[in-house]
């Protein structure tokens, strides 16, 4: 196998790490730059499996703070309701992915739509960037259960590509009255079973038409999103509390309609 698949399985796996998180779509970001890279994977598993670099980043960041609740189940009821209250955000997701994520992947996995949605969701986090929202939830862990629901009912938005799984849950939680931080926490929480549920589903329904070469492409890009999945869950918490979604906003139309003249001018 060629050198540059290597490194374009790198360049692919950095760009999953660092947009995982963000509320700029991840699979749009890979499909979209995988498409002009010229880069293909067998029945798109790359783009779902190198998530788990992101996954692990995100468990070793968390660490602590999952030991602790692990460890309040068995005499804390709020650390066993918060528990719940992931997995019941989780049911959504899990219920329309293993129903329709075969014609999901091959209806609308492809450039085109991910430029629409990208341009889309920045206008529409320029909106709620600008709605004078008034937090009432300002614990992650003190969520109640019906917002945990809805929150997982919209992360079902995100199945489609460019819609952003962390913006559409970010986005929810907020405009169900969670503070910013929170809702970017409950995100990071919800990814946990939401990706690894994903990539277990992938590999499951894949891995016969995967080779050797395959696995070593994934196994490059998992490591490249491990290593920047790192670093934005480390900051990403701390820039939202400060600055919003502008800046994510705008990354979203301006990639978007770059996408698009991309798309006109090479197809």
């Amino acid at each position: 196998m060629a050198a540059m698949e290597f490194v374009k399985a790198a360049i692919l796996g950095v760009v999953e790490g660092f947009t995982e998180f963000l509320p700029v779509s991840s699979t749009g970001h890979l499909l979209l730059l995988g498409h002009f890279l010229g880069f293909e994977s067998k029945g798109k598993t790359f783009e779902v499996l190198i998530q788990l670099g992101a996954i692990l980043a995100i468990l070793l960041v968390y660490a602590g703070k999952l030991i602790a609740i692990a460890r309040a189940l068995p005499t804390d009821v709020q650390a066993r309701r918060f528990v719940l209250n992931v997995l019941i955000a989780f049911l959504p997701a899990m219920a329309i992915g293993g129903l329709f994520g075969s014609q999901i992947k091959a209806m609308l996995f492809n450039p085109a739509i991910v430029c629409t949605t990208l341009i889309v969701g920045g206008l529409i986090l320029l909106l709620v960037d600008d709605i004078p929202l008034q937090p009432r939830h300002h614990d992650v862990m003190e969520l109640p259960t019906a917002t945990c629901l809805k929150i997982g009912a919209i992360q079902c938005l995100a199945m489609i590509p460019g819609v952003s799984r962390s913006g559409a849950t970010i986005v929810g939680a907020m405009l169900m009255g969670a503070d910013k931080r929170t809702a970017a926490e409950f995100s990071f929480f919800l990814a946990m079973p939401t990706m690894a549920g994903a990539f277990a589903y992938d590999l499951l329904k894949n891995y016969k038409i995967l080779d050797l070469n395959d696995g070593l492409l994934i196994a490059t890009g998992f490591a490249a999103a491990f290593v920047s999945g790192l670093i934005v869950v480390r900051g990403f918490l701390v820039f939202v509390s400060r600055h919003g979604f502008l800046p994510f906003a705008w990354w979203r139309i301006i990639v978007g309609l770059a996408g698009a003249a991309g798309l006109l001018v090479y197809g």
